[in-house]
């Protein structure tokens, strides 16, 4: 199952050296994330959209995880992390692309975000210079990096011809 970008993965302030176990909502002893999808009626000028125009929800599994690296460590198929900010256009195109190719390859692989501006020490330790970044990690190690932002068959077809390459 893939988790979707809705529900995506934060890490409070996470480095590789801290013990303290934080929770992606701030609320819990450990670091967590929810990826079950819920979407809220959307509103236009007053009027609610209708429901077969709504997006449609994914179903994930919760996890619980210490660290990031516990997270990429762990994962039972590779994970395509999206180096995002909040302000940076492109990373807001991507969001429905991802929604699409979570859906899509959620039996290939995990979808993961981590917002560069609140996980600063994280983007620097993956050397994030350019947004959206995307990194697939497969066995817990960095095997695939590019930038920018993709149609969903682009990045479809990016990652399955990156999971194909063997190494």
């Amino acid at each position: 199952m893939a988790i979707s970008v809705a529900a995506s993965t934060t890490f409070p302030s996470l480095n590789r050296k801290s013990s303290t176990k934080l929770s992606a909502y701030g609320y819990s002893s450990k670091l967590s994330f929810s990826s079950s999808l819920q979407f809220q009626p959307i509103r236009i000028a007053n009027k609610a959209v209708s429901s077969r125009h709504r997006p449609l929800a994914v179903k994930a599994k919760k996890q619980t995880f210490n660290s990031f690296d516990e997270l990429l460590a762990n994962s039972d198929k590779p994970v395509l992390v999206d180096f995002y900010a909040t302000w940076c256009g492109p990373c807001q195109f991507m969001v429905p692309v991802l929604n699409q190719v979570s859906s899509t390859l959620k039996d290939k692989i995990q979808i993961v975000k981590i917002d560069t501006e609140k996980y600063p020490s994280i983007a620097d330790e993956y050397r994030i210079q350019a947004l959206p970044t995307f990194i697939i990690f497969k066995d817990g190690k960095s095997f695939d990096r590019f930038e920018g932002a993709l149609s969903a068959d682009q990045l479809i077809q990016r990652i399955e011809n990156s999971l194909s390459v063997k190494q």
